[in-house]
This record gives structure tokens, sequence and C-alpha cells, in this order.
């Protein structure tokens, strides 16, 4: 979500704090759903355990505790990552109408291989996917909250609030994973690839930017001027 600019043959695509809060969360949410899979509990069946430096995967209050630890960071970061580019009205990243139809048509360019439309900093399926992401984690969040109010404060809480946290915890675990999936996933496909640098580095080139982004690149010469 953050402006960039341009430098030799890359482009700035993200700033270290866009950098910082992505990989935040992404650590953070892998250390949530490997905890949350070692509480069901499964690392002891699977022998997980066996892994040299695992041990502790089959101990219950150690993965418990290690989920409220990575929740907290995760749900720290969520916050800042809001109010961050709220502060800077930053809406790059939200949907626009449109976008589905926009995704479609992108995606049947990897099929013909015609030329993309002209977009902008994030692609239309990249806005989407941001939702795919951002509903899971609120589910997650909302339900997580319920249940650890239950463990810390309220070991009486109604059943029935308790059993819908519960569903509705293990339904967004289901949809973060595959969001996740689908996060790593787009990056095998071969259009998607130079996005990794971008990620790891927080520069693309600027050949790549000008073929997939020529919007945004425009965007940032107007700037410059």
């Amino acid at each position: 979500m953050s402006s960039g600019s341009t430098s030799d043959k890359l482009v700035q695509r993200h700033n270290l704090i866009v950098m910082f809060e992505h990989w935040g969360i992404a650590l953070s949410g892998i250390v949530l759903l490997m905890s949350g899979i070692f509480q069901m509990p499964s690392a002891a069946r699977y022998k997980i355990t066996a892994i040299p430096g695992f041990w502790w995967s089959g101990e219950f209050f150690v993965t418990l505790k290690l989920h409220y630890i990575a929740s907290v960071v995760f749900v720290g970061l969520i916050l800042f990552h809001l109010v961050y580019h709220l502060l800077l009205k930053e809406w790059s990243m939200v949907p626009q109408r449109g976008d589905v139809s926009e995704s479609v048509k992108v995606l049947k360019t990897f099929i013909t291989n015609e030329p993309e439309p002209p977009f902008g900093k994030y692609l239309p399926e990249q806005r989407l996917a941001y939702v795919a992401i951002a509903v899971p984690v609120l589910l997650l969040v909302v339900s997580g909250l319920i249940k650890t109010w239950k463990n810390l404060y309220a070991p009486d809480m109604d059943r029935t609030l308790l059993l819908w946290a519960t569903w509705v915890h293990n339904v967004g675990f289901i949809l973060f994973f595959m969001a996740f999936l689908g996060h790593i996933g787009a990056l095998l496909i071969k259009p998607n690839r130079p996005m990794v640098r971008g990620m790891l580095t927080g520069k693309v080139s600027r050949e790549y930017a000008e073929h997939r982004h020529p919007l945004w690149i425009q965007e940032l010469e107007e700037k410059k001027e």
C-alpha cells in the first residue's frame, strides 16, 4: 500500500514498514496454524514429536502458550496495519467494482497469451485475495478472543456461545489455511514469479512493473514531476 520510487532498474514497491507487517503477520500466522494443529492433538499421533527439535509439539500447555504469544503478535500487527494505512489514506488494496471480471480477463491471458489490461500497483486478483485472507482473519480473531476470554476469565461461559466460537474458529482456520496455500500457489504461476522479489526485498524490476503495472509507473512519474 505504500508509494514507490524508481531507482536504476528496480522500483520500490513496499517500504520497510509494509515489509515488517507482511512478514510479521505471515510468520505469526504460520505459528498459529502449527500450534493450533498441535493442540488437537496430532503431533504425537503422526510422530511429529519424534522429529528432532519438535518434542514440544506434543506438550499441550507449551503449544497453548505459543498459540497465545503468536496471537498477540498477529492481532497487534493486524491492528497496526489497519491504523497505519487508514491514517495514510491508502486504499490501493481495497477491492474495486469490476475486480472479478478483470481477474477473469487476467486468467484468460494466461491461456491465450494476449496482453493484460493496464493495471495500477495491485492487480484485481490481488485485491480479491486481500479480502479472501481478511475474512478468515476476522473470524479467527473474534472467535479466538471469545475462547481466550473463556479460558482466562469466564470458565462458566455459556456453552452455546462457546460452541459457536469453536466452530467459527475451526472454519476460520480452514479458510485461512486455504487462503495461505492459494497465496503461495499464485506465486508459482509464471507471470507472478517476479513478485517474489518484491516480497523478499521490497523491490521489483522496472521491466516487470512497466509490463504489468503501467498505471502505477505512470503515477510514480507524475509524482516525481
